[in-house]
């Protein structure tokens, strides 16, 4: 069976969906935004709130560091400047581990280069994410790999090769593996989701855990995910879409977040065990938008039964319709009424039917 744990919380195959509140740069740099994110995450029922982590200068070349960043979103004046102001070093992330501790939700982060993954490690993370840019980076993924937590890897981006290529390198040293559709877009598009990648994933790697990583607007394919066996979700969060940075725009506020939550637990009861049966909560609406059959007309003693004297109406409290031609040819035992049921007890030779169908 499928099985991954996280912060000692167990996700398979009958479990909810495990869902990560992703909360990346959203907290604008801000220390105390990002706790109040972690405390709305938890008040939405998300099981995890994620962080990046980037080592700026190890991660970019110079020249990327030092490229001009003159928009809206920036935070600096060069691509350096502007990650530098977003990011968290040990202090934040100790206390920020320490509050989601407090508050009873799990606390961990993307690793974008190696130091990045040692500093994470250092301070005893749960889980390591990877994001879809290092699907191809095999060196970081053994590097993780080899801390023996569990990992979360997006694929946007990658082929079916390139993610073959990520477990084989994985999975040799580490099997607490998770592999996520994901598709790279910001916002992405919904034909571009291909959600039946899931199906893929499952087929092709039987023994680990899939799920979502949706960038998408909204909260609908999440459940689609879940559906198709998707156990992680993995949604951007924010406190206010309007609020600077690029992530914000297509991240869920807390009011979607929340009915996203709910609705994939819904769906988990809603599954049920794949039985047909009838419920208790059935059965008076069913009796009253059911049939049964009646006399379509009076009818005599003795008289032999048409069709034409046979009504299907409601309530459904009485022969039901299926036992029409078995009806028909009896011969009535007694006057009845139109409207009247036609019973077993109103028709000759109705012993051993009745005692057939019962």
């Amino acid at each position: 069976m499928r099985k991954l744990t996280i912060d000692g919380k167990v996700i398979q195959d009958d479990s909810s969906c495990y869902v990560i509140a992703e909360i990346g740069h959203n907290h604008q740099g801000k220390l105390e935004t990002a706790r109040e994110m972690f405390k709305a995450a938890k008040e939405c029922g998300a099981d995890a709130v994620k962080l990046q982590k980037r080592n700026n200068r190890e991660l970019f070349t110079e020249a990327g560091y030092e490229k001009p960043y003159d928009n809206p979103n920036s935070y600096g004046t060069t691509y350096g400047e502007h990650r530098e102001y977003l990011e968290f070093g040990g202090i934040e992330y100790k206390e920020l581990m320490d509050y989601a501790k407090e508050i009873g939700i799990t606390m961990f982060s993307t690793a974008f280069d190696f130091s990045s993954a040692d500093f994470l490690e250092k301070l005893d993370m749960p889980a390591f994410k990877i994001a879809s840019g290092d699907l191809k980076n095999i060196p970081l993924l053994t590097h993780i790999a080899e801390f023996q937590k569990p990992m979360v890897l997006s694929t946007g981006g990658g082929t079916m090769e390139d993610v073959n290529r990520a477990y084989d390198a994985v999975m040799p040293i580490n099997q607490q593996l998770c592999i996520l559709q994901c598709t790279a877009g910001y916002p992405a598009e919904f034909h571009e989701l291909n959600l039946s990648v899931i199906t893929t994933f499952r087929e092709r790697f039987p023994n680990i855990t899939t799920g979502l990583s949706s960038h998408d607007n909204g909260i609908a394919m999440a459940l689609a995910a879940y559906m198709l066996g998707g156990r992680v979700v993995e949604k951007h969060f924010t406190l206010n879409h309007t609020w600077k940075g690029t992530d914000h725009a297509f991240s869920l506020e807390p009011i979607g977040f929340r009915k996203m939550v709910r609705d994939l637990e819904r769906v988990k009861v809603a599954i049920g065990d794949g039985v047909k049966q009838t419920y208790d909560s059935e059965k008076n609406p069913i009796i009253k938008m059911g049939k049964k059959l009646v006399a379509s007309r009076d009818l005599p003693a003795g008289y032999t039964i048409r069709r034409e004297d046979i009504a299907l109406k409601s309530p459904g409290d009485g022969l039901p319709p299926y036992e029409l031609d078995k009806v028909i040819g009896r011969v009535t035992r007694q006057e009845l009424k139109a409207d009247d049921d036609i019973t077993y007890e109103t028709l000759n030779g109705a012993e051993n039917w009745a005692e057939a169908a019962s």
